[in-house]
């Protein structure tokens, strides 16, 4: 079974919600993958895809991660993802 990624701006990520409980296996490379995503977004201004999943469906964002903590990543303007519900980051 396929399911289509809707790709957003990431002012779009506000509208998203989160309330369903997440079912994705906690992987550790994810870890490395955003905080190698937030080193290239502060460092560098290098944008990255990020790849997740909201209460609607999966949905994927071109942007710079500017902080990474230990439930969520901070996009620019105060927008987060959880980090739960982050399914893939692609550099």
């Amino acid at each position: 079974m396929f399911m289509e990624i809707k790709e957003i701006p990431k002012e779009q990520v506000t509208a998203c919600t989160f309330n369903k409980r997440a079912f994705l296996p906690e992987r550790p490379e994810l870890w490395k993958q955003l905080f190698t995503g937030m080193l290239l977004g502060n460092g560098h201004q290098r944008k990255v895809q990020i790849i997740f999943c909201d209460d609607e469906g999966m949905k994927k964002v071109h942007t710079t991660i500017w902080a990474v903590d230990d439930n969520v990543i901070l996009l620019k303007g105060g927008i987060w993802i959880p980090i739960a519900r982050i399914i893939d980051i692609i550099i």
